[in-house]
């Protein structure tokens, strides 16, 4: 028969670390916020990190590691490979007769056990480290590089050579990974993507060079570059994405493909010159962000319903509004996916091309060659097309074109950069497109946002939420009786911010007779708006709020992105 594991609180409480009110009182904060016993205990300063690793090792059987007392070789590092130990911040200690001892934070995280075993192909022998000094030893392997980077510098210079040669020359010579500004930027690249990062921003300063990740749509530093590394930094970026290392004093737009992970992920690079130096950023484009399925975008059932039905009309416009990296594009292919068929030919115009997508024959803008949205466009409707995708309508010329388009039979989707649904009516009429074109040719207009999502491993209710925030969504007493509104208090699945992944929100206007009458009659956005509302339109401001109340996001995120009268908010 098995024997029995002590319970953590028992062995705090015989080893005199906790009292028993101390512990009681920490039983129940830790059941009322869903919430470990031993992290609570820490939260409320009762018990060091140190010590809960030290009892939790003692509960589970497991051999206690103070990583402050050890050193792990580069060898033994070598032993896991990089991404699983950034990935699931985990170490290894050694190896002997087929048993690899690896250094873990989370005793009962049982699925990582299992993952390792696969991996590694080997018996595993788990050991306990806190997380925060596991962590402190993997990112301790950046200052690493960056000493070797120091020390390769002050060679070089004495040697009388640039970093730039040396790059060229590591570029020549494929087999050469170990260059430090090679290993730098391929660490920069990999550590960005697997955080599940949109963005990568290099950013030169007056006296360093400053490195940042866009997740879950926030920029978060990561870290500072001494101002010596820039140049050979943005070349060998520039490099491996086919720019022109020379070209300093315009911008330039280059692609990379790297395999991280076993999966082939493309980064759409941009070099802008600046004040102090050339600012670059790497957008990570995910082939799987296309196929998350329209369902898991966001929508409420009966905006997904409305969705499905335009999405199959036979012509007609179909347009989605919203600022850069509100998830339009996402959006679009979510569409064109589902209509993929072999009966059906779907050709798109865009700059850039972002996602491959196989069975759509997709055109890239080449301003270089004046290969135009126009041109493209022109050219395209003597394709014979069922479905057209434009990147972005800008000008009147390519609404005029893409207008004509819906009327001859094809059905058009495109982006649009309004602040709401209702205002793209009258933003096309601005860019000179007719009223009655506009009004006949739209069959549905989405405006959408994307909201972070609270992190579900540290998910609490927001006990005091901020009544100016709940005043702004109108919520009342007795709604958060009956719906409690959530909050993440952070933890280190998130990074301390309390949120992981993003959704999106929409605002739904589907054209109706009153709203074609009153877009002919080049009524303002806000009567507009007003008709939308009467026959049904749910704003981004109420279908934020519906997900407050699903415990989806926070109220803040909806207060960030939505609007309220026509005003965005500034939270």
């Amino acid at each position: 028969m098995a024997k029995k594991r002590n319970k953590l609180g028992e062995i705090l409480y015989r080893k005199k670390i906790v009292d028993k009110p101390t512990l009681i009182k920490a039983m129940k904060k830790s059941k009322a916020s869903n919430k470990r016993l031993g992290e609570t205990l820490v939260e409320m300063g009762k018990l060091t990190e140190d010590k809960l690793t030290q009892a939790l090792a003692k509960q589970f059987g497991f051999q206690y590691v103070d990583l402050d007392d050890i050193e792990i070789s580069q060898s033994t590092m070598n032993l896991i490979p990089d991404e699983l130990i950034r990935k699931h911040f985990i170490l290894p200690l050694e190896q002997d007769n087929g048993v690899m001892k690896v250094i873990i934070s989370d005793p009962q995280n049982l699925d990582l056990l299992d993952l390792l075993r696969f991996r590694l192909n080997t018996e595993i022998e788990c050991c306990l480290a806190s997380p925060s000094k596991i962590k402190s030893r993997i990112h301790g392997k950046m200052d690493e590089v960056r000493s070797s980077i120091d020390a390769t510098t002050a060679e070089l210079e004495q040697q009388g050579l640039s970093l730039q040669e040396e790059i060229r020359l590591a570029e020549a010579n494929e087999s050469d990974d170990d260059g430090p500004i090679i290993r730098l930027v391929n660490m920069l690249i990999d550590e960005a993507t697997r955080m599940d990062a949109s963005d990568i921003h290099i950013e030169p300063m007056a006296d360093r060079v400053r490195i940042r990740y866009r997740i879950d749509g926030v920029c978060v530093e990561r870290d500072n570059i001494p101002k010596s590394m820039q140049a050979p930094l943005i070349a060998r970026t520039k490099i491996i994405s086919g720019m022109d290392i020379g070209e300093r004093r315009l911008p330039q737009d280059g692609r990379i493909k790297r395999t991280i992970d076993g999966q082939d992920i493309d980064f759409r690079v941009s070099a802008l010159p600046g004040y102090h130096g050339e600012s670059t950023v790497l957008r990570i484009l995910r082939p799987e962000n296309v196929n998350i399925g329209i369902q898991a975008l966001g929508f409420e059932q009966d905006n997904y319903e409305k969705f499905q039905q335009i999405i199959k009309r036979p012509n007609g416009i179909f347009l989605v509004t919203g600022p850069t990296g509100s998830g339009k594009t996402t959006t679009l292919y979510s569409a064109l996916k589902e209509l993929n068929r072999p009966d059906i030919k779907i050709i798109t115009a865009e700059d850039p091309v972002e996602y491959n997508v196989a069975g759509i024959n997709q055109c890239q803008i080449r301003t270089e060659i004046d290969l135009s949205f126009e041109k493209i466009l022109r050219s395209m409707l003597r394709q014979a097309p069922d479905i057209i995708l434009i990147g972005e309508i800008r000008d009147g010329i390519v609404a005029d074109i893409a207008i004509q388009a819906a009327l001859t039979g094809h059905l058009v989707f495109s982006t649009l950069h309004t602040n709401d649904a209702p205002s793209a009516i009258t933003r096309l009429i601005d860019m000179g497109v007719k009223p009655f074109l506009a009004a006949s040719s739209i069959q549905a207009i989405m405006a959408q946002r994307l909201l972070r999502v609270i992190c579900k491993q540290c998910k609490v209710v927001n006990e005091h939420p901020d009544p100016n925030l709940l005043r702004l969504l109108n919520i009342t007493p007795s709604d958060i009786k009956k719906n409690p509104i959530y909050k993440g208090a952070g933890c280190s699945r998130c990074q301390g911010t309390g949120y992981k992944g993003r959704i999106a929100i929409f605002e739904m206007l589907e054209m109706n007779n009153q709203i074609r009458e009153l877009a002919f009659s080049r009524a303002p956005a806000i009567e507009l708006r007003k008709a939308a509302r009467n026959s049904g339109m749910r704003t981004l401001l109420e279908d934020g709020k519906l997900k407050v109340f699903k415990g989806i996001t926070t109220l803040e995120e909806v207060a960030k992105k939505s609007q309220a009268d026509g005003l965005v908010l500034d939270v």
